[in-house]
């Protein structure tokens, strides 16, 4: 029974990864969990420089998920290299570093900073970001900012890069297929969908920022459907997300088309999650006698 996946030429020993966002860079996990028994650790966001983040409160639960609007709060790429990185050589998983920024120019310098970094086996690209140059319209809202960031970023990077899909567009298919024309060598989806809760009785937002991007098994049907449509537009691999809470869940997004899975927002509801969605697909695996996880991806058409 064969749990590796190979996604652009990396090797993973299962298709199970964190959701960037969930998981810090494995190190306020490590205590709680095995990172060894996951396929990756996809950490947080990083940026060039520092982010404070947004203004307090910033998460709401919702009905079967959760707001949230931290801003992408991070130490910044010389911390994040010195410290978790360094953290992270102690452990056999794969990393995957997500990238974040506010103009093409910063996407690129720390995807730059990042090609010397042997412990990174991949890049995931986070275009939920607003573009400051383009009035703060994210750069996953827009089919030719999408392929421009998608193209430079593949210019300066070493490693294979993954682009983090928005699902706050009119048509997913669209935005993979610029991804895909751009040079991407896998796209991952979803990323958080816009929401709101009021709370009736402060009568204000229950987030500072008013909005925020809910995850959590609420989203999950739409992750789901917006995985099967673009692993029907592109040939290049899909790592599923939205709501994954046990193997059941995962294997949606299998069959649907993805080659791998990530689990994010469960993660705060039970640290071992993932590891057990990593157990729960082997288990499976076994009953259904199916010899390679491979044979799973696209099995639904």
């Amino acid at each position: 029974m064969n749990t590796k996946i190979n996604i652009a030429g990396i090797e993973f020993k299962n298709p199970v990864m964190t959701a960037s966002g969930t998981f810090g860079s494995g190190m306020e996990y490590a205590d709680l969990t095995d990172l060894n028994r996951l396929g990756a650790v996809v950490t947080k966001g990083v940026a060039l420089t520092p982010w404070e983040g947004n203004p307090t409160p910033r998460v709401a639960e919702t009905p079967s998920g959760m707001l949230n609007a931290i801003g992408l709060q991070n130490p910044g790429i010389d911390v994040f290299i010195e410290r978790d990185l360094k953290f992270l050589e102690g452990f056999d998983t794969r990393v995957v570093v997500n990238v974040c920024g506010k103009t093409e120019e910063e996407y690129v310098e720390v995807v730059k900073r990042l090609a010397a970094c042997s412990r990174v086996d991949m890049l995931e690209i986070n275009v939920s970001c607003p573009n400051v140059k383009e009035g703060a319209i994210a750069f996953g809202q827009d089919a030719k900012a999408l392929f421009s960031i998608t193209e430079k970023v593949k210019k300066a990077a070493k490693q294979p890069v993954i682009m983090k899909l928005s699902p706050n567009v009119t048509d997913i298919t669209l935005m993979a297929k610029a991804a895909e024309a751009a040079g991407a060598d896998a796209i991952s989806l979803i990323n958080t969908i816009t929401g709101m809760k009021i709370d009736i009785n402060r009568r204000t937002f229950a987030i500072a920022n008013k909005t925020g991007g809910l995850s959590g098994p609420a989203i999950r049907p739409v992750a789901v459907r917006m995985v099967y449509q673009c692993a029907n537009a592109v040939k290049i691999p899909i790592i599923g997300m939205g709501g994954i809470g046990c193997a059941e869940d995962a294997l949606e997004f299998i069959l649907a088309g993805a080659s791998a899975v990530s689990v994010g927002m469960m993660s705060f509801h039970d640290p071992h999650t993932a590891v057990k969605v990593a157990e729960g697909i082997e288990d499976y695996m076994k009953r259904m006698k199916v010899e390679s996880v491979s044979e799973l991806t696209g099995a639904v058409r």
